[in-house]
């Protein structure tokens, strides 16, 4: 547990982490640390501390456990991400979909690459290594076990389509048509990158919603990558958080 001084403002300096065969994970810029959440506690005593104590540890801990969630919301996060598009709908989810939760943490900002402005043409798609079965007992899920395709033939019908699906698009452009309109023939696999902002106690809400075993797989990875890259930047809370979550 961190005793020592702890500033309110951080830089990141972790790499960014791959995730899949095209994307990843890049913690761009933090606003606080233990401390900031600390002192936007202890505020309402007119107090503010310069370095993290055991007391600071207790509090921190006390106000997760009693879902005092407001101090966690000063620590703000900014990931660039690149997924695959159909991951990036699941996870705009948390952006839009949780402001009628019982937690009500709307505190996400979110802009993202436009195919009405730039040429997707170049783009990467995600190829999966292997097809997973779909679970018999879950409408919404996959399971461990992998679909027969010993000679790889489903797989090569499947990056020939997406390399179908490309040409088509290429041609549209090609004839004229608008960029809004050809993207429409994109596959649901291509890549798209993101900023996304969020508060500590949403980005705790994000990974333990999405690094559970229910969640899909892909998405799992980038919810690990991102518990990788936050967690020495505010380890205190970031577990506290996630004892009171799971």
């Amino acid at each position: 547990m961190p005793t020592t001084a702890t500033p309110d403002v951080t830089t990141p300096a972790a790499s960014p982490i791959s995730v899949l065969d095209h994307g990843f994970v890049e913690l761009v810029d933090t606003l606080g640390s233990d401390l900031t959440v600390v002192n936007s506690a202890r505020v309402s005593f007119g107090k503010r501390k310069t370095e993290m104590s055991e007391g600071d540890v207790k509090l921190i801990n006390f106000l997760a456990k009693h879902q005092h969630w407001s101090p966690f919301r000063h620590v703000q996060m900014q990931f660039h991400c690149k997924v695959p598009e159909f991951v990036a709908r699941q996870w705009y989810k948390h952006v839009v979909g949780i402001a009628y939760t019982e937690h009500a943490t709307v505190d996400h900002a979110w802009n993202e690459i436009s195919l009405r402005y730039v040429n997707a043409s170049d783009f990467d798609v995600y190829v999966p290594d292997g097809f997973r079965q779909q679970s018999d007992d879950n409408k919404q899920a996959s399971t461990d076990d992998v679909v027969n395709d010993p000679e790889g033939k489903l797989r090569q019908q499947y990056v020939d389509h997406c390399r179908q699906a490309l040409t088509l698009y290429e041609t549209l452009l090609e004839q004229g048509v608008a960029r809004e309109q050809a993207r429409g023939v994109l596959p649901l696999n291509i890549y798209t990158e993101f900023y996304w902002t969020v508060s500590l106690q949403a980005l705790a809400n994000f990974i333990q919603l999405r690094t559970h075993a229910g969640a899909q797989y892909e998405i799992r990875l980038y919810a690990k990558a991102l518990e990788q890259l936050i967690a020495d930047v505010v380890p205190v809370s970031y577990e506290a958080l996630l004892a009171v979550e799971s």
